[in-house]
């Protein structure tokens, strides 16, 4: 995926985003795996790619 691309879905999410913290939870951890592949990166202390997200 693009760059632009992942700032597009993003910012999509952001404007999904209630301010319950219950129910942007799972929104928030979208837009948390989203930025983490923009910025290419990875979990602290670790020299293997995160399972969890992909990144």
């Amino acid at each position: 995926m693009e760059s632009g691309e992942l700032t597009t879905q993003i910012e999509s999410l952001k404007t999904k985003l209630t301010g319950n913290m219950m129910e942007d939870m799972e929104i928030r951890d979208q837009i948390h795996n989203l930025e983490m592949k923009l910025k290419g990166v990875k979990p602290e202390d670790s020299h293997f790619d995160c399972i969890g997200c992909g990144s």
